[in-house]
């Protein structure tokens, strides 16, 4: 059986051991053909060097012995890895590629991988749109795959959870985009996605299932639903859909930039898909740095949930954005009584968008 290469796309900023602890899972699962791309968006915390000693062998990420999910990313995998390193020009110009030949034949014993890692250097903070279309710009631009999935690096996976992806694209085709199972990290059988959903009326999205135990959830034969939004904290999209649809909305930054092409892809006449048995686990909050809320974030975040709207067509984009601001008010008297300090971020990022 011929198994079509995959791109697996890691974005890093400041949280270095997070994502070697990501990558120690990723290398450890059971799909034959795959490589791996770290985006390190200019970490000012020198986390492109830890990475570098990890995939060398000179250092290790330690893991709780008491940590159920320890056995995703532990023991560690072989080492020396071999890598190889780009700037950004370098990689969305595809030079020096002669490099990765050259390193194809020492992948050691243990490492499920036939190539070599892709450390990626953007130069700037680029956001999460801008640090992931770094690395699809690079695959793209050597064009010898079918699928990429984009992986936050504050998770761990499963061993069968790219096969299962995988499968789910041969099976429903590459008119899709398709989206896995995410548990919380630190309360492994409550879920945090389990498939996602849109409504253009309110302009709201949801999670479904969240905080919900895996055992709570009935058993449904059907392990494959249709969705209409998917979080890209772990996405599979093919490459017909990154022809179609383009690459990831980089004005958003930070936060609404998945609901934007998941809009995109479902507008378009495509699918979504969410993968049921295809499973991960995510340090939510890690990945910004913070569990809580941050004047930095609300201000994106209040921002583009009001920006998407304006994607929304005819009748329902005006009742989608009066209800956005009809509800703001409840929204400031919260964050009155919760931390005064968002609200000046809040007002500032929706007047920026007005």
């Amino acid at each position: 059986m011929t198994y079509s290469k995959v791109y697996i796309i890691l974005l890093n900023y400041n949280n270095w051991a997070d994502t070697i602890e990501c990558l120690e899972s990723v290398l450890r699962n059971d799909y034959p053909n795959y490589q791996v791309i770290v985006v390190d968006n200019n970490s000012p915390n020198n986390s492109m060097e830890y990475l570098k000693a990890w995939a060398e062998g000179r250092i290790d990420v330690w893991v709780n012995p008491n940590n159920p999910l320890r056995n995703l990313s532990f023991p560690p995998v072989p080492k020396p890895i071999p890598y190889v390193y780009y700037t950004r020009e370098e990689a969305e110009k595809c030079k020096n590629l002669d490099l990765e030949e050259k390193f194809k034949s020492d992948i050691p014993e243990g490492v499920t991988t036939k190539y070599p890692i892709v450390f990626i250097q953007s130069g700037n903070n680029l956001g999460f749109a801008g640090g992931n279309n770094v690395g699809i710009r690079y695959a793209l631009a050597k064009g010898d795959f079918d699928n990429t999935i984009l992986l936050n690096n504050d998770t761990v996976i499963k061993r069968d959870a790219i096969s299962i992806f995988v499968n789910a694209r041969l099976k429903f085709g590459e008119r899709a985009i398709y989206g896995g199972r995410i548990y919380y990290y630190a309360d492994p059988d409550r879920l945090w996605y389990d498939g996602g959903e849109f409504n253009e009326w309110t302009g709201r999205s949801k999670h479904l299932n969240i905080k919900k135990l895996k055992s709570e959830i009935k058993n449904n034969s059907n392990n494959i639903k249709e969705v209409n939004f998917i979080t890209f904290c772990y996405v599979l999209i093919p490459k017909f859909i990154l022809d179609k649809i383009g690459l990831l909305d980089e004005s958003y930054f930070m936060y609404v930039e998945d609901l934007d092409y998941s809009y995109k892809v479902w507008k378009s006449g495509y699918k979504l898909y969410h993968v049921v048995n295809s499973e991960i686990w995510h340090k939510v909050g890690a990945s910004s740095g913070e569990e809580e809320v941050s004047e930095f974030s609300a201000y994106w975040y209040y921002k583009n949930s009001l920006k998407v709207r304006k994607r929304i067509k005819g009748i329902k984009r005006i009742i989608s954005i009066t209800f956005y601001f009809v509800t703001r008010p409840v929204v400031l008297f919260k964050w009155l009584i919760k931390k005064p300090s968002i609200i000046r971020s809040m007002i500032k990022g929706i007047c920026n968008e007005i």
